[in-house]
C-alpha cells in the first residue's frame, strides 16, 4: 500500500499493511526548507515546495496542509500579527460586545489573500502527489473556536455565562458556522482527500462538557455532515484533554478525530472503537521534541498495541510539532509506525 492508500482504508475501518503516519509539521516543514514563516505563508509554491520536501525527507503517508491558526479569523476581520519568524496569530476581537454581531457583514472568506495562498498551496501539492499521499486541508476554526476568537476568549466565555446573551450567542455561532464552511466548501474544490477543522476553546479543558453540548457540539455535527455532502471524509482537532467529551465527539459523525497526548489513549480507544480513526495522539512536545528516538519509538508501540484491535490509528503528534523537532524523532515515529 502507498500513503494515500494507507490512510484511506484505515479510515473505512479496514486492515492496513501497517500503521499510517500523518504529520502535522509546517512549521518545521517550513524551517528545513529555508523558509522563514512569513516567506512560508504568504507564497504557495513555497509551502508546496516545504511539504514535498517533508514527503521526500521523512517519507510519511499523509500531509496535513496547515499555515496557522489565524487565517480564517483575520479572513472575519480579526486583527491578527505576522510574526517574522512565527505563525500568524490573533490579536484582540473583532466585536467588543455580543451585540455588534448583527451589524456584521456576511462573510466571504474567498476574498481574504491567505485564503486563497492556502487553497492554491493544496492544489499544487494535490496535483503533485494525487493518488499517492494523502492530502488533508486544513480549514482552521470550526464556529465555537472561531466565535472565540472573534468576541475575544475572555469575552466570549463570560457571554456564554450570561443566560440573557444566548440568543445573541447562537447569532454569532451562525456567523462563523457560514465562515466556516465556505472555507470547507473552497477546499474541497481543491480536490484535496480529506476536509477538517479544529475546535480546541471548545474543548473539555477551557469549558464545561454541558456547555460543549449545548455551544458547540451540534456545529460540530454540521460540519462533519456537510463534508460528506461535498464527498470527502472529515477531521475534528480538540486539544487538551478531551476525555469527558469523547462520546459527544464520537457522536458528531467525523471520520477521524484528533486528539492531544492530555487525552488518555485508552478511553479514547474505548469511545472511537468502530465509530471513528483516531488521528494523534503522541506528545508533541514532551516526546517528539524534547524527547530521544527510544522515547518516541516506546509511545508509538505503546499507542499501536492500544489499537491493536482496530485498524483506526493515523499516528500523529497530538498538535502541531514545534520547528525545532529532531529529524530523527520523526523517522523514529514513521519507522515504528510501519513496522508489521
Amino acid at each position: 500500500m502507498n500513503g494515500y492508500e494507507r490512510i484511506t482504508t484505515a479510515l473505512r475501518g479496514e486492515r492496513v499493511d501497517a500503521t499510517p503516519v500523518m504529520l502535522h509539521n509546517f512549521m518545521l516543514a517550513a524551517r528545513e526548507a529555508g523558509l522563514t514563516m512569513r516567506e512560508f505563508r504568504s507564497d504557495p509554491r513555497q509551502i508546496a515546495r516545504a511539504f514535498s520536501e517533508s514527503v521526500a525527507r521523512y517519507g510519511q503517508d499523509g500531509l496535513l496542509v496547515d499555515i496557522d491558526t489565524a487565517t480564517l479569523a483575520a479572513a472575519v476581520g480579526v486583527p491578527v500579527a505576522y510574526p517574522e519568524d512565527e505563525p500568524a496569530v490573533c490579536r484582540g476581537a473583532r466585536l467588543s460586545s455580543l451585540a455588534e454581531v448583527d451589524e456584521l457583514p456576511p462573510p466571504d472568506v474567498a476574498k481574504f489573500e491567505g485564503v486563497q495562498v492556502w487553497l492554491e498551496a493544496v492544489r499544487l501539492l494535490k496535483r503533485e502527489f494525487d493518488g499517492e499521499i494523502f492530502i488533508r486541508g486544513n480549514c482552521d476554526q470550526a464556529p465555537f473556536s472561531l466565535a472565540s476568537l472573534m468576541r475575544g476568549a475572555e469575552g466570549w466565555m463570560l457571554d456564554l455565562m450570561e443566560p440573557a446573551n444566548e440568543a445573541a450567542a447562537f447569532r454569532l455561532l451562525d456567523y462563523c458556522h457560514e465562515a466556516s464552511t465556505q472555507f470547507l466548501r473552497l477546499m474541497a474544490a481543491t480536490g484535496c482527500d480529506m476536509l477538517s477543522n479544529g475546535d480546541s476553546s471548545a474543548g473539555s479543558s477551557l469549558i464545561s462538557p454541558r456547555l460543549h453540548r449545548k455551544f458547540a457540539h451540534a456545529y460540530e455535527t454540521r460540519l462533519a455532515a456537510f463534508s460528506h455532502e461535498l464527498g470527502l471524509p472529515y477531521a475534528q482537532h480538540v486539544c487538551g484533554n478531551a476525555r469527558p467529551i469523547l462520546a459527544d465527539l464520537a457522536d458528531t459523525g467525523a471520520d477521524a478525530i484528533e486528539l492531544d497526548f492530555k487525552t488518555d489513549s485508552q478511553s479514547v480507544h474505548d469511545a472511537l472503537k468502530g465509530r471513528a480513526t483516531l488521528i494523534g495522539n503522541i506528545d508533541p512536545t514532551g516526546v517528539m521534541t524534547q524527547g530521544t528516538p527510544e522515547l518516541v519509538e516506546s509511545k508509538c508501540r505503546e499507542l499501536k498495541a492500544i489499537f491493536s484491535d482496530t485498524p483506526r490509528l493515523i499516528l500523529n503528534a497530538g498538535c502541531a510539532l514545534p520547528a525545532s523537532t529532531p529529524p530523527g524523532n520523526l523517522r523514529a515515529m514513521i519507522r515504528t509506525a510501519h513496522e508489521q
